[in-house]
C-alpha cells in the first residue's frame, strides 16, 4: 500500500511541470493534503525526485520546493530530526547552486526561513557557512538573513553581532548594485529586529542585550551606505539606503547621530526630487527626526526651517509629507506660526498643502494644540474668503476637525457655521447636461454636497455642538442668501429639536410676545410659496390652529335661531320651558336653582305630552350648568308625593289638575334623558350607569311591553342618553356597557307589536331610538337590524286613517339605515345595509316588495348624496346590486317598475363617481332612464330590456361575475315578468361580455342545471336552452368538459341542454372534434377493490370516456357532421375497446363501427364484417387479432386515412394504460406489414415507435413491438435500426424500474448501473443528461436509501442546473454509509470509465474516486494498484480538467 502512495506521489511531482496552471496548483494542494498526512514520507519523496532529477526546468524545481515549503510550514513538528536537516541542507544547495535566479532561489530561500522559525541554530549553521569573511556571499545568502530576523526576532538578534562583524568587510568588496541592495536591505532587517527585541526584553530570552552592543557596527555600516551607496544613480538602491539610514539612525551613538544630523535630513530632503516614491523618503526622514526627538538633538532646531520649507513644498502636490511634520512637535510654536504664515499665501496650491497639515496637526496634537485653538480660529478666515472651491473644500475638512476638538464653542466659532450653511446654498455650477472638463476641479454641486453631508456629522455626531447649532441655525432659514440651504438646516434643525425636546427643554426661540398666531399666520400667506400643494390644506389648517392659540371659539350660524323661532310660533310653552331652563343655566344660585326645579316639576301638566317634553327640555338645559343639583333633585321628586298641590307663578302657564302616577313617571324618564343629552360631555358619561340608567330602570316596570306614555317616555329617553354618548365618544373614550341591553329592550318593544297591523308609534321610536344607539357600531347589531327591518316589511297593507303613521315608520326605518350607512360610507357598507332588505325585493307580497324597492331607492339617492370619492377605488358590489334590481323593472306593479328605474339611476351614477368622474357630470345614457318613469303604466318591455342591457355593457368587467350569478338566480323569480327580464338581459350580457367568464362556465351550467328543475315558463327555458349556446359559443372546450363530467345516465335536464348544443352546427362540428381530443387524455378504468372476502381489485370503466362514446353517435343533431369528420372519430374509439368490463367494450366496439358507416369507409366496414372482426374486438382475448384485422382492412383500403389516424395514435404510446398502449402497438404493428406506410412516409415514425416500445414494461407491448420490428421486413426490407444506443437504454432502465419495486434482482441491477449513471450525469449529450436525471429519479425508490432517495428526487429536475460537484460529494457519503459492502465494486465500475470517449466523463471518474477515498482495507494490493495506475493515466490525459480531477482525487489516498 505505501509503494502505491509512493507511486502517486511521484505521479504528482513529474505533474509538477504541467503547462496548465490550474493543474499546477492542483498538484501542489494534492502533495501538500499527502503531506500534512505523512510529512517525512512526502518530503524524503521532493528531497530524492529533486536529487534525481538535476536538470529539471526551472519552474518544475519551483513548484516541488515551494511545497516543500507548504508541508514544512504547517507539519513541522511532525518532522523528524534528520529530515530537517537533510531538508536544510537542499534547501541550502539549491539556493547557491547557480547565479542569481530569483524564482528558484527565492524559493529554495524560503524554505531555510520556515525552518529557521523553529530550528534557527541549524539554519544558522548552515547558512553561517557560507557567509564566511571575505568572501563576498550568495546574494540569496544575505536575503535569507534578512528574512530570517523578521521571522525569528528572538532567534536570530544573539546572532546579528556576528553576522555585523563579518557582514561590514564585505561592504567595501560589494561592487554590484544588487548586492549593495541586498545588503542595505538586510542592515535595515537587522536594525528593526534590534529594536523590536530590545522594546520587548521581558520576553526576550536573553534580556543583557543591550543597544550598544551593536552601536560600533551599525555606525560603521552606515558610513559605508550614506556616504557611498546613498550617491548612486540606481533609484531602487537609493531608496533601500534611505530606509535602511532611517532604521539604523535609533542605533546609532548618540554623540555620531547629532554630528551626523545636518548632513542626514538634507541629504534625504534631496531624494525627493529625484524619486518618485516618497512613502519611503518620509519614512526615513520621520524615523530620523525621532531619533534625534529621542536623544534630545540640539542640532536638530537649526535644521527645522529648511526642514519646514522643503516638507511643506512637497505637501502641495504630495500628501505623504504630512506624516514627517508630525515628528516636529517637539517645536509645536514653531511649527504652528510657520504653518500659519503659509495661509496668508492666496497661491492656491500653497493654501491647500497649508490646510491639509493644519488638518493633520488639529486631529493628532490635541495637547499641544490647546494654547492655539484662539490663533488658528483667527487664522482660519483668510483660507475661508478664498474664492476657490477647492480651498474651500480643505476649510470644510479643517472645520470638520476643528469641531470634534471643541473649536467650534469658542468665541468666533458661529463664523466657521456660517461658512458651511453659505456652502450648502451654492448655486449649481453648470445645467444638468454639461460636465467640467477638469476632472479634478470641485465643483459647486460636490462643495455643496460635501458641506450637507459636514452640517449632518456636526449635528449628529458631535454632542457638544448642540447649543452651538441650537438655535444659531434657525436664524438661517428665512435671509434669502440661504435658501438653496433650507433642506439641509431644516433636517439638522429636526435632530436638534428631538433631542432638546427628549431632554425637556426649550425647543423653540421664539415664543415670547405671542410669536405663534402671527408665525401661523404668516405661513398660511407663504403657503403658495413654498409648494403649490400647501395652499388649500392650510386654508383649511391654519384657522382653527389660530383659534386655539388665541382662545377663540368658533361662532355658530343662524340656523339655530330660526329653529327656535319656528318652535315659539307652534309650541309656545315648549319655548317658555326651554327660556327658563336657559335662565337657570347662567344661574349660580345653586338654592334658587333647586328650588324652581321642583316649581317646575310640581307645577307641570304631565298628561300633556308636548309640555312634559318642555319640562325635560327645560331641566335638561339647567342640567349644563347644575348637573349635580338636577340629578339630586330627579331623585328627590322620584321618591316624593307627586299629588301634593303647590301655589306657585308657574300655575300661570297651565290648569293644575290631578295626575296619574304613569304621566308622572314619563315625564321623569324623559328628563333624565334630556338631562343626559344637555349635561357637560366631560361628566356625563361617569353619571349615566350609575345615576340616569339605574333610575330610570326605577321608574319603568319592563314586564309591560305594551304601548303607554312610560313606554313612549323610555324609548325617546334612551335615544338622547345614546345620542349624548354618541357625542362623547367622539371626543373621549367610553364603553358604553349597558348598550345590548337597551338594544334588546327596544327589540322587545318591537316583536310585542300585531304584525298584521300599524296602530302604534313603537315601531317609529325605537327605530330612531336605534339609530342613535349605533354609535359606535356594535357588530351584532346586524342581526337586530335584520329583526326590525323584518318586523317593518312584514306588517300588513295599511288602512288609509292610518297612512301617515306608516309613512313617519317607513320614513324611520329609513333614517335607521341610513344612520347605519353613514358610520360606513363604503361599497362594503352599503350591502352590509342592502342584504337586510334584498331578501324581500323577491317577495310574493306585492306590498312586501314595495317597501323593500322603495327603501332601497332612498338609500341608494341617500350614498350618493353623500358620496366623497377621494380615490379611485372599485364599486365592488354594483354587479349585484344591479342584478337584483334590474329585474324589478319588468315587475308587474307601476310603482316598484318606477322605483327600480330610480335604484339602478342612482347605482349607475355611484359607479361613475367611483369612476372619478365629476359630481356635475351627466352621461346620457344614464339619464335616458327617467322618461321611462311616464310610461311604466304600459311599458314597451322590448326597449325597456334593451335600455338595461345595454347599460350593463358598462359594468367594470370584475362585476360581471356577480351580476350573472344574480341574473340566474332571477330565473326563478316569483314574477314571471322578472324572469323573462333576467333571461333576455343575461343572455344580452353574456353575447357581449361572457368572453372573460370562462373559469366561471362549470358554475354557471351547475347553476342553470337547478334552474331548470325549478322554471315552469317555456318562455324561460327556451330562453336557457339559448344561455348554454351563447357559453358553448365562447367556451366550448369548458363546456364540453362540464357536460361529459354530468353523471350517467343523463337527466332530461342534461338531455335538454345536449339538444340545444346540437342544434347549432358550427358548434356542433367543434364538439365533435373537442370529444375526440377529451378520449386522448381521459382514464378508460379504474382499479377497484373486491369485496372483503374475495380480495384483488377489479378494472372498472370510467364514466365520461363512455359518454363521450355513448352520446355523439347516438344524438340526431350530430349525425350530419360526422360525413365531414375524418380520422380522429375513426381512431379515437380505439383506445377503450381492450378494457375488461363486458358490455362497456361491446359500446366502445358498437361506436367505432358506427363512425365507420358514418365516413363511408364501406370497404373497410365489409372487410371486417366479413372477418368477424368486430366479435373479436370485443372479446379480451382476442382483441389483438381484431385490431390487426382492422389495421389491414385499413392499410388496404383507407390509405389516405393512416398519416393523420397515426398522428392521433402515437401519444397513447406512452400512456400509463396496458388496453390503450397494447391496442395501438398492435395497430401500428401490422401496418409495418403492409409497403402503404413507406410510400406514405410514415416508417420512420412506426419504426421509432416501436424502438421504444421494446422496453415498454408490459410483456404483451414488447412482443407486438418485436412482431412490428419483424415486420418491416416484409413490409419495408430497406430500412434499417436506429443506432442511439445510450440514450435509448437509459430511458429503457428508467422506465424498467417502475415495475421493479421491491424485487432483489432489479435491485441489484440498479446498483450495477448506478456508477454509470452518475458519471453521465455530465455526459456532452444534453438528453442524455435528462434522460440519466429520469432513471435515477425513478430508481430512486428502489435504491434502498432514504437520504439517496431525497437527494435524487430533490436535486435530478430536467429544468434545473445541478452542481455535480457538491452533489457527488454528499452522496458518496452516503453511499459509504449505507453500502459499504458496495464500494469495491463501486471502485471496480468507476475504473471502467478511465478509458471513456469523453473529457467530462473521464473528469467525473476521477472525482468520484477521490470522494470515496480512503480505500477501505479490504482492497487487494493488485486492484488499488489498478485504481493508481488509472489515476496516473488520468493525469496525463490530455484535457486539462482531467488532470486537475486526477491530480485532486490523488491528493486524498493517505
Amino acid at each position: 500500500f505505501s509503494a502505491s502512495i509512493m507511486k502517486v506521489t511521484l505521479a504528482l511531482l513529474d505533474a509538477a511541470n504541467d503547462k496548465d496552471p490550474a493543474v499546477q496548483e492542483q498538484v501542489r494542494k494534492s502533495v501538500l493534503t499527502l503531506g500534512k498526512q505523512q510529512p517525512d514520507r512526502v518530503l524524503a519523496m521532493c528531497q530524492d525526485y529533486l536529487l534525481k532529477h538535476p536538470k529539471l526546468v526551472v519552474i518544475h524545481r519551483v513548484v516541488i520546493l515551494q511545497t516543500i515549503e507548504l508541508i514544512v510550514s504547517t507539519r513541522i513538528e511532525d518532522v523528524s530530526a534528520s529530515r530537517i536537516k537533510s531538508i536544510i541542507s537542499l534547501a541550502s544547495d539549491e539556493m547557491t547552486r547557480s547565479k542569481v535566479l530569483p524564482d528558484w532561489q527565492q524559493a529554495a530561500s524560503n524554505i531555510l526561513v520556515a525552518v529557521g522559525n523553529k530550528y534557527i541554530n541549524d539554519i544558522m549553521e548552515e547558512i553561517l557557512s557560507k557567509f564566511q569573511p571575505g568572501v563576498l556571499p550568495h546574494f540569496f545568502v544575505v536575503q535569507t538573513l534578512a528574512n530570517l530576523s523578521d521571522s525569528n526576532v528572538y532567534g536570530m538578534v544573539p546572532f546579528l553581532n556576528a553576522i555585523l562583524g563579518t557582514m561590514l568587510p564585505m561592504l567595501g568588496i560589494a561592487k554590484q548594485d544588487n548586492m549593495k541592495w541586498v545588503f542595505s536591505s538586510a542592515l535595515c532587517h537587522f536594525s528593526d529586529s534590534i529594536l523590536e527585541y530590545l522594546a520587548n526584553l521581558d520576553k526576550a530570552p536573553d534580556p543583557t542585550v543591550r543597544k550598544d552592543t551593536f552601536c560600533s557596527e551599525i555606525y560603521a555600516a552606515y558610513e559605508i551606505l550614506f556616504n557611498t551607496w546613498i550617491q548612486s544613480r540606481e533609484p531602487k538602491l537609493r531608496l533601500t539606503v534611505a530606509d535602511a539610514v532611517g532604521s539604523m539612525c535609533h542605533l546609532m551613538p548618540s554623540d555620531k547621530l547629532e554630528e551626523q544630523i545636518p548632513k542626514i535630513i538634507p541629504t534625504i530632503m534631496s531624494l525627493y526630487k529625484k524619486n518618485n516614491e516618497h512613502y519611503v523618503i518620509s519614512k526615513s526622514l520621520c524615523q530620523v527626526i525621532d531619533a534625534s526627538v529621542n536623544m534630545g538633538s540640539r542640532v536638530l532646531e537649526t535644521q527645522l526651517d529648511g526642514l519646514l520649507f522643503v516638507l511643506h513644498h512637497f505637501c502641495l502636490s504630495h500628501w505623504t509629507s504630512p506624516c514627517a511634520v508630525l515628528s516636529v512637535n517637539s517645536f509645536p510654536d514653531r511649527l504652528v506660526m510657520f504653518v500659519l504664515q503659509k495661509l496668508e499665501n492666496s497661491n492656491e496650491r500653497s493654501r491647500m498643502g497649508s490646510l491639509a497639515v493644519l488638518r493633520h496637526l488639529i486631529n493628532s496634537s490635541t495637547a499641544t494644540m490647546e494654547s492655539k485653538k484662539l490663533l488658528i480660529l483667527a487664522s482660519i478666515r483668510q483660507p475661508m474668503a478664498d474664492h476657490s472651491n477647492k480651498v474651500k473644500k480643505r476649510v470644510v475638512q479643517v472645520i470638520s476637525a476643528m469641531a470634534h476638538h471643541g473649536y467650534l464653542e469658542l468665541e468666533g466659532g458661529e463664523l466657521l457655521v456660517r461658512f458651511i450653511v453659505q456652502n450648502c446654498a451654492l448655486p449649481d455650477t453648470f445645467q444638468r447636461s454639461q460636465r467640467p472638463t477638469d476632472p479634478e476641479e470641485v465643483t459647486n454641486e460636490a462643495l455643496r454636497t460635501m458641506c450637507d453631508n459636514t452640517l449632518h456629522l456636526l449635528t449628529t455626531t458631535v454632542g457638544r455642538l448642540a447649543d452651538v447649532l441650537w438655535p444659531k441655525l434657525l436664524y438661517y432659514l428665512t435671509p434669502s442668501q440661504y435658501s438653496n440651504a433650507t433642506s439641509p438646516l431644516c433636517k439638522s434643525l429636526i435632530v436638534l429639536g428631538s433631542k432638546k425636546k427628549t431632554g425637556q427643554e426649550p425647543t423653540f426661540p421664539f415664543n415670547s410676545r405671542g410669536h405663534g398666531a402671527p408665525s401661523l399666520s404668516l405661513l398660511q400667506v407663504l403657503s403658495i410659496n413654498i409648494h403649490p400643494n400647501t395652499e388649500t390644506l392650510w386654508e383649511k389648517e391654519i384657522p382653527p390652529l389660530l383659534a386655539m392659540l388665541e382662545g377663540r371659539k368658533m361662532l355658530p350660524s343662524n340656523v339655530y335661531f330660526q329653529k327656535e323661532m319656528l318652535c315659539l310660533n307652534c309650541f309656545p310653552n315648549l319655548f317658555l320651558y326651554r327660556c327658563i331652563g336657559v335662565t337657570l343655566q347662567h344661574c349660580f344660585n345653586k338654592e334658587f336653582v333647586k328650588k324652581q326645579l321642583q316649581e317646575i316639576l310640581l307645577a307641570a301638566r304631565h298628561n300633556d305630552a308636548v309640555e312634559r317634553e318642555g319640562v325635560a327640555m327645560g331641566i335638561g338645559l339647567c342640567a349644563n350648568s347644575h348637573l349635580e343639583g338636577t340629578l339630586a333633585k330627579l331623585e328627590e321628586f322620584g321618591k316624593s308625593d307627586a299629588f301634593k298641590k303647590s301655589q306657585s307663578i308657574f300655575n300661570l302657564l297651565k290648569d293644575r289638575n290631578d295626575v296619574e302616577v304613569e304621566k308622572v313617571k314619563s315625564t321623569l324618564i324623559l328628563c333624565y334623558g334630556q338631562v343626559a343629552l344637555n349635561a357637560p360631555p366631560e361628566t356625563i358619561l361617569n353619571r349615566i350607569d350609575q345615576d340616569i340608567l339605574r333610575s330610570i330602570s326605577k321608574h319603568f316596570n319592563t314586564k309591560v311591553l305594551s304601548m303607554s306614555q312610560e313606554t313612549s317616555s323610555l324609548i325617546q329617553s334612551v335615544g338622547l342618553i345614546a345620542k349624548a354618548i354618541g357625542v362623547c365618544v367622539k371626543k373621549q373614550g367610553y364603553v358604553f356597557s349597558r348598550k345590548q341591553e337597551l338594544i334588546s329592550v327596544m327589540l322587545d318593544f318591537i316583536k310585542s307589536e300585531q304584525t298584521d297591523s300599524l296602530r302604534t308609534p313603537v315601531r317609529h321610536l325605537v327605530m330612531s331610538t336605534c339609530a342613535n344607539l349605533l354609535y359606535p357600531l356594535l357588530q351584532c347589531f346586524e342581526k337586530r337590524n335584520f329583526l326590525i327591518t323584518q318586523q317593518s316589511f312584514q306588517c300588513l297593507k295599511w288602512d288609509q286613517h292610518d297612512f301617515a303613521l306608516y309613512k313617519d315608520t317607513l320614513a324611520a326605518l329609513q333614517e335607521l339605515l341610513k344612520s347605519v350607512l353613514a358610520r360606513d360610507p363604503t361599497p362594503d357598507g352599503l350591502q352590509n345595509v342592502f342584504k337586510h332588505i334584498e331578501t324581500w325585493l323577491n317577495s310574493g307580497r306585492d306590498h312586501e316588495r314595495e317597501r323593500a324597492i322603495i327603501v332601497t331607492s332612498h338609500i341608494l339617492a341617500y350614498f350618493l348624496d353623500h358620496l366623497n370619492v377621494k380615490n379611485m377605488v372599485s364599486f365592488h358590489n354594483v354587479g349585484a346590486l344591479l342584478g337584483r334590481l334590474s329585474p324589478r323593472c319588468s315587475d308587474p306593479l307601476p310603482a316598484i317598475r318606477a322605483a327600480a328605474i330610480d335604484c339602478i339611476y342612482s347605482l349607475l351614477y355611484i359607479q361613475l363617481r367611483y369612476e372619478g368622474f365629476s359630481l356635475d357630470y351627466k352621461d346620457e345614457a344614464v339619464e335616458g332612464l327617467l322618461p321611462f318613469k311616464d310610461e311604466l303604466e304600459n311599458p314597451d318591455h322590448s326597449v325597456l330590456y334593451k335600455t338595461c342591457s345595454d347599460l350593463t355593457k358598462r359594468l367594470p368587467q370584475q362585476q360581471l361575475t356577480t351580476l350573472v350569478f344574480m341574473l340566474f338566480e332571477g330565473l326563478v323569480d316569483s314574477q314571471t315578468n322578472c324572469c323573462r327580464a333576467s333571461s333576455v338581459i343575461l343572455n344580452t350580457l353574456l353575447k357581449n361580455r361572457g368572453g372573460g367568464l370562462q373559469d366561471l362556465v362549470p358554475e354557471m351550467l351547475e347553476v342553470l342545471h337547478v334552474c331548470l328543475q325549478s322554471i315552469t315558463d317555456e318562455q324561460v327555458k327556451v330562453a336557457v336552452g339559448q344561455t348554454v349556446l351563447i357559453l358553448a359559443s365562447q367556451h366550448l372546450q369548458t363546456v364540453i368538459n362540464t357536460l361529459i363530467n354530468q353523471p350517467l345516465p343523463y337527466d332530461s335536464w342534461t338531455s335538454e341542454i345536449w339538444m340545444s348544443l346540437g342544434a347549432d352546427p358550427i358548434v356542433a362540428t367543434q364538439i365533435i372534434e373537442m370529444v375526440m381530443e377529451k378520449l386522448v387524455v381521459m382514464a378508460p378504468y379504474v382499479d377497484k377493490k373486491e369485496m372483503m372476502t374475495r380480495g384483488g381489485t377489479t378494472k372498472v370503466a370510467t364514466s365520461p370516456p363512455l359518454a363521450v362514446n355513448d352520446m355523439w353517435p347516438q344524438r340526431a343533431p350530430f349525425k350530419r357532421e360526422l360525413s365531414g369528420a375524418h380520422s380522429q372519430p375513426v381512431s379515437s374509439p380505439l383506445l377503450l375497446p381492450h378494457c375488461p368490463t363486458g358490455s362497456k367494450c361491446r359500446v366502445a366496439a358498437d361506436a367505432l363501427r358506427i363512425l365507420l358507416a358514418r365516413v363511408q369507409l364501406d370497404e373497410v366496414s365489409k372487410r371486417l364484417e366479413e372477418d368477424k372482426a368486430w366479435d373479436a374486438i370485443k372479446e379480451a382475448s382476442t382483441h389483438i387479432t381484431g385490431v390487426t384485422l382492422l389495421a389491414k382492412a385499413m392499410a388496404k383500403h383507407a390509405g389516405p386515412r393512416l398519416p393523420a389516424i397515426i398522428e392521433c395514435l402515437c401519444p397513447f404510446l406512452n400512456n400509463i394504460y396496458e388496453c390503450q398502449r397494447i391496442t395501438v402497438t398492435a395497430f401500428f404493428s401490422e401496418l409495418l406489414n403492409h409497403h402503404v406506410v413507406t410510400e406514405l412516409m410514415l416508417i420512420d415514425v412506426l419504426l421509432n415507435n416501436m424502438m421504444e416500445r421494446v422496453s415498454d414494461p408490459c410483456c404483451t407491448v414488447r412482443m407486438l413491438a418485436v412482431r412490428g420490428l419483424g415486420n418491416i421486413a416484409t413490409g419495408s426490407p430497406e430500412k434499417v435500426n436506429n443506432d442511439d444506443i445510450r440514450y435509448a437504454s437509459i430511458l429503457l432502465m428508467g422506465n424498467l424500474s417502475k415495475f421493479g419495486s421491491g424485487e432483489p434482482v432489479f435491485k441489484d441491477q440498479i446498483h450495477n448501473v448506478l456508477v454509470s449513471l452518475l458519471l453521465h450525469l455530465v455526459d456532452p449529450d444534453p438528453q442524455v443528461v435528462k434522460a440519466c436525471k429520469f432513471a435515477m429519479r425513478v430508481c430512486a425508490p428502489v435504491v434502498g436509501s432514504e437520504q439517496i432517495t431525497a437527494m435524487f428526487q430533490n436535486h435530478l429536475h430536467d429544468d434545473k442546473s445541478l452542481h455535480y460537484g457538491e452533489f457527488i460529494n454528499d452522496l458518496t457519503k452516503y453511499l459509504i454509509q449505507d453500502f459499504p459492502g458496495m464500494l469495491n465494486f463501486y471502485h471496480i465500475s468507476v475504473i471502467q470509465f478511465f478509458k471513456s470517449n469523453w473529457p467530462e466523463v473521464r473528469a467525473a471518474a476521477a472525482m468520484f474516486i477521490g470522494t470515496v477515498a480512503p480505500l477501505p482495507v479490504s482492497e487487494s494490493q493488485m486492484f488499488v494498484v489498478y485504481i493508481f495506475t488509472g489515476l496516473v493515466m488520468l493525469l496525463q490525459d490530455s484535457d486539462p480538467v482531467v488532470r486537475v480531477k486526477a491530480a485532486e482525487a490523488m491528493g486524498q489516498f493517505h
